[in-house]
């Protein structure tokens, strides 16, 4: 289904509740699996939640995760401790092109029984759930901190715990310090120190608690993207977000205000404003925070300024090629792209294109980063609803504040 979207102008002054957050929500979802006695608020009520939650409780053989990359990293860990239990886990044609071998391999390491059903190193994988007894393992530290991730998530079960070895310059910190802060409000035992990780076993039962899921900040960035490309004096305040964030893409707080937008917190709630249009050319690295990165290219082709974006080499394996996708789609739209294996380098262009048809490619991201040019021109979204991946809301909480789309 496409949506056109009309040249909008959005109110002065708007607010928005975003869903809980899909990277926290599938850390806790996959925890209180491992420990029911806690319970979860706010759990996001994406498409990837929804999965991941769907095959924790299954009881089938075949576990089918869709799209859900996020769901096949943290559930190959999760299936592979199941005593007893023989799972196949297995995904869409694009997740049976993107890499497990890595995370296999380590989980082999500490004694996982874990085989491919098709290609060597890709989905679909044939698991054997057992106890596992060995703790130390190493990994290559600019992998998918995912990978990293679903072995943390699974350590406290294991027999003597684990210990991890990271090697070389670590990416993504962010989203291993989440894993971490998550285990440690649970009741679990860890420390990170230089490039070692050590998750304590735990056999007791942990103290009963409730945990609120904090908004996604990922969902968050098309708010600031449309601030920045909104009249000076424009307001959107959106909730519910912590000032003191465990989630990676906070830096968009800093980021944003190259682009005018400030951002100012009062109580659960952040208030974005476009304070100038005096906007320069942006360099960023973004090794830290990469599923951002669309936003900020979109926001920075709407402005008509250049950008340099780095430490972008996890995005070619994500639901697409996302460097390719946004080089394709931004030339359409009248601009110039250049990108290597890991950068991604916009050429200033004020004139864009109207009505241009945005391929999204099954990724939600391509969807939701493209939207915003609607306050400049008329745009078309292809396959529009690819967004309940992440934020199943998305084009009511659009319309709400102004954007006209029609389908």
């Amino acid at each position: 289904m496409h949506f056109t979207l009309q040249k909008s102008k959005i109110a002065k002054q708007s607010s928005i509740q975003i869903t809980g957050s899909k990277s926290e929500s599938n850390r806790l979802l996959l925890l209180q699996a491992l420990y029911p006695e806690f319970k979860l608020e706010n759990v996001s009520n994406s498409d990837d939640s929804n999965l991941m939650t769907n095959a924790l409780s299954s009881q089938s053989e075949l576990v089918d995760i869709h799209h859900a990359g996020t769901a096949m990293r943290f559930l190959t860990a999760y299936f592979s401790i199941q005593e007893g239990r023989e799972t196949v886990l297995t995904g869409s044609k694009r997740m049976k092109e993107r890499p497990i071998k890595i995370l296999v391999e380590a989980l082999q390491e500490l004694g996982a029984e874990i085989s491919y059903v098709e290609n060597e190193g890709y989905p679909p994988i044939k698991i054997k759930g057992k106890k596992l007894i060995k703790s130390n393992v190493s990994l290559k530290a600019n992998v998918s901190s995912q990978y990293i991730s679903a072995l943390l998530l699974i350590a406290s079960k294991l027999e003597n715990g684990l210990e991890l070895t990271l090697e070389g310059e670590i990416t993504s910190i962010p989203y291993i310090k989440m894993t971490l802060s998550l285990l440690d409000e649970i009741g679990v035992e860890t420390s990170f120190i230089d490039q070692v990780i050590t998750v304590k076993p735990n056999t007791k039962n942990l103290e009963p608690k409730t945990l609120v899921v904090e908004s996604d900040w990922s969902s968050a960035s098309y708010y600031f993207s449309i601030a920045a490309i909104s009249e000076v004096g424009t307001e959107i305040t959106i909730a519910s977000y912590k000032e003191n964030s465990l989630q990676g893409d906070s830096v968009l707080v800093d980021i944003y205000k190259h682009f005018g937008v400030t951002s100012t917190y009062q109580g659960n709630s952040i208030t974005l404003k476009k304070e100038t249009s005096n906007i320069t050319p942006l360099t960023l690295d973004l090794k830290n925070a990469p599923d951002i990165a669309q936003t900020i290219a979109v926001t920075c082709f709407a402005l008509g300024i250049p950008c340099d974006l780095t430490g972008l080499h996890t995005l070619k394996i994500k639901e697409t090629d996302r460097l390719v996708a946004l080089k394709t789609e931004i030339e359409k739209l009248g601009g110039q792209v250049e990108i290597t294996d890991k950068s991604l380098h916009l050429l200033a262009s004020n004139n864009i294109k109207e009505l241009v048809s945005i391929a999204t490619y099954n990724d939600h991201r391509m969807a939701m980063a493209f939207a915003p040019l609607a306050l400049k021109e008329a745009i078309i979204i292809e396959d529009a609803a690819v967004v309940s991946k992440s934020y199943p809301t998305f084009w009511d909480d659009l319309k709400s504040i102004g954007f006209q789309i029609t389908k």
